[in-house]
């Protein structure tokens, strides 16, 4: 009898030019792990690193409890999505995983799994690469925008989209108010998305 290991999801990623993403990843088992402050303005650090050293333009993102979306498009000499995804998650959770043994923190036992047999690893995101759909007419990627803006509305986590600090929704519908410093930086959608 033939023993079958456990199913890996595999997502082939469409790097075509000129295509938008909408990107999702998870924390591990889907657990709220993006609650803490500190935690949250490192990923938006990793986020605004991976972007622009591997040339994508970032329209709109929402970092909810649990996982993170965000809507980009390569610039013509960029590298792939799954370097993008590498760029932001690698060195995040490395930063998260010493904060931790820092402050010895329970946290860390449950975010330590067997990878293989005898081989234990820090596992910060879900494995695998997310979900990701490539938005091609300017309909689309706006309804992909405020879609993802809607998440912390729906959650229940606030009122109205414009109130969950990490989120682009202010940049959209709140163009006079500051945004908050310490967010990924956004390129403004071009005039014809907007049509």
């Amino acid at each position: 009898m033939s023993r079958i290991g456990p199913h890996r999801k595999r997502i082939k990623h469409f790097d075509e030019p000129g295509h938008v993403h909408e990107l999702t990843f998870s924390c591990y088992r889907r657990m709220p792990l993006l609650t803490d402050d500190l935690w949250r303005r490192l990923l938006c650090e990793a986020i605004d690193r991976a972007v622009k050293r591997h040339e994508y333009r970032l329209f709109a993102f929402v970092l909810m409890p649990e996982h993170v979306h965000l809507i980009d498009q390569p610039r013509p000499d960029a590298g792939g999505i799954d370097g993008l995804l590498f760029a932001i998650k690698r060195p995040f959770s490395y930063r998260i995983k010493r904060l931790l043994t820092e402050q010895r923190s329970t946290v860390l036992k449950t975010l330590i799994v067997r990878q293989r047999p005898g081989v234990m690893t820090f596992r910060y995101w879900q494995e695998g690469p997310g979900y990701d759909r490539n938005l091609t007419e300017s309909r689309s990627i706006v309804a992909a925008i405020d879609d993802v803006h809607m998440n912390p509305v729906r959650r229940n986590l606030c009122e109205r989209c414009t109130d969950w600090k990490w989120s682009s929704a202010r940049y959209f519908l709140e163009p006079h108010r500051p945004v908050a410093p310490d967010l990924p930086r956004l390129t403004p959608l071009p005039p014809d998305f907007l049509d």
